[in-house]
């Protein structure tokens, strides 16, 4: 996929900042430096238009970007980052709660969950309430790049055991820093807008 034009449209801080439901949105959810915002930048070939950083916690607002004005990627705050005050995370669970639930144009939820560790409560939980409310959504394991290639398999097997997923290759593999898993991702994220 090429993008020929990619960009900040909106920051919201709450829910009242939330831009007029206009064109189709894919939402991106995970605990705190899974890798939401490098995803993103690998996804629209670009290097830095959602923020990076290696402290966790960093996206604090729901950031929507403009794809080819056609569909919105919607980056949405980490979870689960201790740092952050009881009543901040309360706060942001709300919000994006929100906009999970009551979004007419969310097409689907990518859930990220890192390849090399057991999925967090934060990452079961969110699965569960997405099933729940039959919300549309893809488990993409990222930071594939950062186990040996004869470990992708058992750890995949891992996650799907853990977050209830009956075939482990309906887990998609990605690396943000390789491009893995980058022409398989956007094929499901256009399958979702037909």
């Amino acid at each position: 996929m090429n993008i020929q034009n990619a960009g900040l449209f909106v920051v919201a801080g709450n829910t009242k900042q939330f831009p007029e439901e206009t064109l189709p949105e894919i939402a991106f959810v995970g605990k705190s430096n899974v890798g939401k915002s490098s995803l993103i930048n690998s996804l629209l070939g670009r290097r830095a238009l959602a923020r990076t950083s290696s402290a966790p916690g960093k996206t604090r607002t729901i950031n929507w970007y403009s794809v080819d004005e056609t569909i919105y990627f919607v980056d949405l705050p980490g979870y689960g980052y201790a740092k952050v005050s009881k009543q901040e995370q309360l706060k942001w669970g709300k919000v994006i709660e929100t906009y999970l639930h009551q979004r007419q144009t969310l097409k689907l939820v990518i859930q990220l969950v890192d390849i090399r560790h057991a999925p967090s409560e934060g990452d079961q939980s969110m699965v569960e309430w997405l099933r729940y409310y039959q919300v549309p959504m893809l488990i993409v394991a990222t930071k594939s790049d950062k186990i040996k290639r004869s470990m992708l398999e058992k750890q995949r097997a891992m996650l799907a055991r853990h977050l209830q997923v009956e075939n482990p290759r309906d887990i998609l593999l990605y690396s943000s820093q390789t491009k893995d898993g980058r022409d398989a991702l956007w094929q499901r994220i256009l399958q979702s807008l037909t």
